[in-house]
């Protein structure tokens, strides 16, 4: 399978080169220390030089390290809809997208936790620059989506990666994570584009393409953070939307909200896997026999699930009180928890700076605002 190549990650073959290769390295040094802060050197580079696959890698080494950062920089993970999945099958996830590495990370303990199929995950190109992380990403069963193309090598490129897709959930039995848009979420509303559909789309031998999602078994996934450690750093980029200015990322941006996190304060965490895309498809070929309205109906029934089963902290309600100057919410928080919050959106944006603050507020606000709409849709 050579054509792959280019995207995809380590064969288990390749996978001992390659951790002999970054041992010695500082950084997989420190990830070791964090993993495991009483362990010799000696001892866990032993280990790590014993590993021949990805599952050995993952299992042993990197499940631990995700364990690590749950412990210090969260108030704990909760779960939903896991029960619906069946071992040894595999799934597409479609999930909204906060974090560079957690959401998948956190994916992946919990579906190993559950004794079901591990994913195979997109990454842009633009986080794996550096070879100490592209050899990481490889370990950790990444395969790299290229962005920034010309619009005919885009074009390709998004064939392979679809091809690729297809190949890993049909004859390898592998399930495979994609957000729900490029990029993550900055503003708090998700929302699935029709773009990773039609990708996706590209690696059917289907006549009809709802044909394919229903075989490729669609699962979307919901996770929220009670706290987004980068919620300050997404703020420039949200400023120069709205001033409708061209965003230029500094060096190092990526590097640095990834890092940022992992580590960052993130209060309590849930993840919801959905029910599987199958009887919806139907309708939606009952009701539309043109591709682009297929794809739109289910992105929109993507969204539905993800939406609906975003769980909403404390700090959604206060940011939307705040936001629209009510106590609307005021029975869903404390005020020590108000107070808290505050405090952060004192500490991370400029009080002079009004378009600054609602930018931040609405970031928290938008899934309650998300939520209602359903309500409201659903009186109607």
């Amino acid at each position: 399978m050579q054509k792959f190549d280019a995207i995809r990650p380590f064969y288990d073959a390749e996978v001992n080169a390659a951790l002999q290769a970054v041992a010695n390295h500082p950084m997989m040094k420190a990830l070791m220390n964090f993993a495991y802060p009483n362990v010799d050197e000696e001892v866990w580079k032993a280990q790590l030089l014993r590993t021949h696959s990805i599952r050995d890698f993952q299992i042993n080494f990197a499940y631990q390290a995700v364990q690590k950062v749950l412990e210090k920089s969260s108030d704990g993970l909760s779960t939903s809809g896991f029960e619906t999945l069946e071992p040894n099958t595999s799934y597409l996830f479609i999930s909204n997208h906060r974090d560079i590495i957690l959401d998948t990370s956190i994916l992946n303990v919990c579906l190993f936790d559950h004794g079901l199929v591990m994913t195979a995950s997109a990454i842009g190109d633009n986080l794996v620059k550096k070879d100490f992380l592209k050899t990481l990403s490889k370990l950790n069963r990444n395969f790299v989506v290229q962005r920034g193309l010309p619009p005919r090598e885009l074009l390709e490129s998004s064939k392979l990666m679809s091809e690729y897709i297809a190949q890993l959930l049909l004859r390898e039995n592998r399930s495979v994570w994609i957000a729900q848009r490029e990029g993550r979420t900055k503003d708090g509303n998700d929302a699935t584009h029709s773009g990773v559909l039609k990708m996706l789309a590209m690696g059917s031998d289907e006549k009809n393409v709802l044909d394919y999602f229903k075989k490729i078994k669609i699962v979307p996934v919901s996770i929220s953070y009670e706290y987004d450690p980068t919620d300050a750093l997404k703020m420039p980029q949200l400023m120069a939307e709205a001033r409708e200015e061209i965003y230029i990322k500094e060096k190092n941006e990526d590097f640095i909200t990834l890092l940022s996190g992992i580590i960052g304060q993130k209060k309590r965490i849930h993840l919801h896997v959905g029910k599987i895309i199958d009887t919806e498809l139907d309708q939606i070929q009952a009701e539309n026999d043109n591709t682009n309205k297929q794809i739109q109906a289910l992105a929109q029934v993507i969204d539905d699930s993800i939406l609906q089963s975003y769980k909403l902290w404390p700090t959604n309600y206060i940011a939307y009180d705040l936001l629209h100057h009510t106590d609307t919410y005021a029975n869903e928080y404390t005020e020590a928890e108000k107070s808290l919050f505050e405090r952060r959106l004192e500490m991370r944006i400029d009080g002079n700076n009004e378009v600054m603050r609602e930018g931040f507020l609405a970031m928290y606000a938008n899934p309650v605002i998300n939520q209602l709409k359903y309500r409201h849709a659903s009186q109607a």
